[in-house]
């Protein structure tokens, strides 16, 4: 995990100007506002669609692969910080009110006092379906053609072809 500052003045206007990017496009889903979305992200594939409700904090260190869809009220909370990104395959499928938090607080009291942000990369391999409701924590990576059930809560890596539930999310069976 890496740390950084999120109430530092350059973070705290990164923050801003991709919040007013999401409010425009959660009031106006329009084309152009849907653009712009994409153009905060490092990289956006072709035929990738966005609903309404969609939320980040930079977007600077987002990558979306070709033909993802993001359904209503998805909530990436990414770090501006390289290499410490969310990454999400090709053909992906990520339900309503999902949540990828690549980024958290310390655990020790003391150090929670400073502010400061941890933050740890969540790699989401092709095909993979993430059901509504779905929390993906910092430092997690989906395999490819898995699916994380509806509710989920992901705290471990998952395999390839692996279907996981529950909280916390655990194994059900292979595809």
């Amino acid at each position: 995990m890496q740390s950084f500052n999120s109430i530092s003045k350059e973070y705290l206007a990164q923050r801003k100007q991709a919040g007013e990017t999401c409010r425009l496009f959660n009031k106006s889903p329009s084309k152009g506002n849907l653009k712009r979305i994409k153009e905060l992200f490092l990289k956006s594939g072709d035929g990738v669609i966005i609903e309404s409700g969609f939320h980040c904090d930079y977007g600077n260190q987002i990558v979306i692969g070709d033909r993802t869809f993001i359904n209503i009220n998805c909530t990436l909370l990414d770090s501006p910080l390289a290499n410490y990104s969310i990454m999400i395959g090709d053909d992906c499928l990520i339900g309503p009110n999902v949540q990828l938090l690549a980024v958290s607080h310390a655990v020790n009291p003391t150090e929670r006092l400073n502010k400061e942000n941890f933050a740890a990369p969540i790699a989401i391999s092709n095909n993979v379906w993430i059901g509504a409701g779905a929390i993906i924590l910092a430092g997690v990576s989906i395999g490819e053609n898995s699916i994380v059930a509806a509710g989920a809560l992901v705290t471990k890596n998952v395999m390839d072809n692996t279907v996981v539930a529950g909280n916390p999310a655990t194994k059900i069976r292979d595809i």
